[in-house]
């Protein structure tokens, strides 16, 4: 359901609305039956809850009604309605990791929610990548962020962190890690037989050769080397202000930059509206909508469902592009 104060309550009923016409996979929600009876009724939708006690009682009732698997936010405050979140959460990616469920997509929370149920992460990444290790995960997993839409797929190499400290957060272990998980993910989860990866340089024309700075040069142009020795199809590193157009895209399935804002640009201009949050690295399959939580649109009418459409389409691809492979390579 997502922060019950933000429009995951609104994207959700109005996704289910649209389940025939949009031809959407089947899916449950986990969250508080009020609270969606309340904002259907506030914003004037047709849609009957009908709580499920099993995932398996899901396909039957999905055609005639929303199946909420009900986690009620038990008091009037703030802390309350976090608690709610964290259990959803929490039991949606138990479901996912046990393979009940063929993906996890989550709507938007935000930090605080984690910091006043006392859990301390930064977001829903990071504490999906504990849950999967509470789940039996042997180590913990490296959650790694793409952002995809029909007309690209980019990957930050860091994410949520102050521009000024990306050069030293930059280290041959993480690029190093990121484009093999990217690459993996590109292979297994989006059934691209030979992925081909393009990696941005950080500074201004990746650095002309020095001139510009030296991380180029240093690091990532020696990192490149090392994964297409190793059989990775990647190029770089590229200059991120030729690496976005219609041409340029068609020579890579991702790309892998080197900070937040150098990904979601692009990503953003191209797809506002559709673009979808995927989380690599994970043991079960996570998407999430490419948007917040958007307080102000709450109740009125004014959110679009679109992003949340194509998280649900992109996770049941995913899911059954997983099942299908683990199918095969464990008959």
């Amino acid at each position: 359901m997502g922060d019950p104060a933000g429009i995951g309550p609104d994207i959700t009923l109005a996704a289910w609305v649209a389940r025939a016409r949009r031809d959407l996979p089947t899916f449950v929600l986990y969250g508080d039956p009020d609270t969606l009876s309340a904002r259907a009724r506030k914003l004037g939708l047709d849609v009957p809850l009908e709580p499920v006690a099993s995932l398996a009682d899901a396909a039957s009732v999905f055609a005639r009604a929303l199946p909420v698997w009900p986690l009620p936010i038990r008091g009037p405050d703030v802390a309350a309605a976090d608690a709610a979140v964290v259990a959803a959460i929490e039991a949606a990616a138990a479901a996912a990791g046990a393979g009940a469920a063929l993906a996890l997509v989550t709507n938007p929370i935000v930090k605080r929610t984690l910091n006043f149920a006392h859990l301390a992460y930064p977001g829903h990444t990071e504490f999906l990548a504990e849950l999967a290790l509470r789940q039996g995960a042997r180590t913990r997993p490296r959650p790694v962020m793409m952002l995809a839409c029909d007309e690209l797929r980019v990957v930050p190499a860091t994410v949520h962190i102050p521009l000024s400290a990306v050069p030293t957060a930059l280290t041959r272990p993480l690029l190093l890690e990121t484009v093999r998980i990217t690459a993996s993910a590109l292979a297994r989860d989006f059934g691209i037989a030979a992925p081909r990866i393009a990696v941005a340089g950080l500074n201004p024309h990746a650095g002309e050769g020095g001139l510009i700075g030296r991380e180029e040069t240093e690091l990532i142009a020696p990192v490149v080397v090392e994964l297409a020795a190793a059989g990775i199809a990647v190029t770089g590193p590229h200059s991120a202000d030729t690496l976005f157009h219609a041409e340029a895209r068609r020579a890579y399935d991702a790309a892998v930059t080197m900070y937040h804002d150098q990904a979601l640009i692009p990503l953003k201009t191209l797809a506002f509206d559709s673009g979808v949050n995927v989380t690599l690295g994970l043991p079960f399959v996570r998407t999430s909508p490419d948007h917040g939580t958007a307080f102000a649109l709450a109740g009125t009418g004014k959110a679009r469902p679109d992003s949340f459409i194509a998280a649900l389409r992109l996770a049941g691809e995913i899911g059954r592009r997983r099942v299908g492979s683990d199918a095969t390579l464990n008959p």
